[in-house]
């Protein structure tokens, strides 16, 4: 997908049209309520992206940090497959610290949407509205979880350890030209 490609929405919320136009080369399709990338790899190309709590029609988009490097998703997504969000299910319902440690992740993650929605001018999303992943009690998506760690280093311990056996997706170089 080329950057004319890249919806002025996307561009008009500080990014320019190379890296918006990236982004929607690794989705493969334009980004929706983009407001900045939230981490880089190491290649130097986007991995995660903050998003706008509320699509540009008002609808809610409870995902703030979204994965957006297919290398990183297929290694996570490999994750997922072997069992790892039921081993890490497991453990969050039998240690306290745990389930402590990810109820902080859960609440700063509605933290950090709640002031997106304030810097972006549009009405936060309901009290109770779901974080992401699953969180604080369930894991549910280690892309999320994983996305929130890369985007806020040491916010979230089960997404932390979802990047750690993720491995180096970026040893092959780019993901997208």
């Amino acid at each position: 997908m080329s950057a004319e490609n890249v919806s002025a929405e996307n561009v008009s919320a500080g990014l320019d049209a190379a890296t918006s136009g990236v982004v929607a080369a690794q989705l493969g399709r334009p980004p929706r309520g983009l407001r900045r990338v939230a981490h880089r790899c190491p290649c130097g190309l986007p991995d995660v992206v903050e998003t706008a709590p509320r699509l540009p029609d008002g609808s809610p988009f409870p995902t703030l940090y979204y994965l957006t490097c297919p290398r990183a998703a297929a290694a996570i997504s490999r994750l997922e497959s072997a069992g790892l969000m039921r081993e890490m299910q497991a453990r969050l319902a039998s240690d306290p610290g745990l389930r402590a440690a990810q109820r902080a992740a859960h609440q700063d993650y509605l933290a950090r949407r709640a002031a997106a929605a304030a810097a972006a001018g549009v009405e936060p999303l309901p009290p109770g509205a779901q974080s992401a992943g699953g969180m604080p009690d369930r894991v549910k998506c280690l892309h999320a979880l994983a996305a929130h760690e890369l985007a806020v280093p040491g916010a979230n311990p089960l997404g932390r350890e979802a990047v750690q056996a993720a491995g180096e997706w970026w040893d092959r170089g780019r993901c997208v030209p």
